[in-house]
């Protein structure tokens, strides 16, 4: 099922971030359905938040849909090349979001191996940084502003119960320039893959 528009529109970034672990990650672009469970996320809480792209309120072209009600996808270009997803939360108006790091391909594996040019047999080495979550599930930078409750790029509910113990909570990567807020415990990582799934 579905992940709703209420899931995204709470108001603590940080247990969204922590709650989207164990969801499902699915696209469909081309009649191509790909899908993988999330397994790192990271938290940016807004205008409050130096390595937020919002900081200080500030509004871009590109940052804009980051202050829209939560529910919908923020994907950026980092360093001219990745398109990097981010889920988009809280209410109109307070630009959260949640970094989506990697996932555990559990359908349209042929075409996620395509799409990254590569041939791997160990699932949890496929996508396991924010560029090849993109593109493996075929997600790019114009897709921004897509709502996740949508037909293109959604989220479910896979029913999996997350183990504390499993679960890595630590500093965010690559926010060395936010000084003290590069330090908060603001990214969420599973230990565990799912071979099961």
């Amino acid at each position: 099922m579905k992940l709703n528009l209420a899931f995204y529109q709470r108001e603590d970034v940080v247990e969204v971030a922590k709650d989207l672990l164990g969801k499902c990650l699915f696209t469909r672009f081309d009649n191509k359905v790909t899908a993988g469970i999330i397994t790192e996320t990271e938290a940016y809480a807004g205008t409050g938040d130096r390595a937020s792209h919002a900081f200080g309120g500030r509004r871009t072209a590109r940052t804009e849909v980051m202050y829209s009600a939560g529910g919908i996808a923020y994907v950026y270009l980092c360093y001219g090349i990745h398109s990097l997803f981010n889920v988009v939360t809280n209410v109109e108006g307070i630009p959260h979001a949640v970094l989506i790091r990697a996932v555990y391909p559990v359908r349209g594996l042929e075409t996620i191996l395509e799409r990254r040019k590569i041939k791997i047999n160990d699932p949890a080495k496929i996508s396991p940084g924010p560029g090849t979550v993109s593109k493996g599930l075929g997600i790019h930078f114009s897709h921004s502003g897509l709502s996740l409750i949508g037909n293109k790029i959604w989220i479910e509910d896979s029913g999996l119960e997350i183990n504390e113990k499993e679960l890595v909570i630590g500093p965010r990567v690559g926010v060395d320039y936010a000084g003290l807020d590069a330090l908060l415990p603001y990214r969420f990582k599973l230990l565990k893959g799912f071979s099961k799934v």
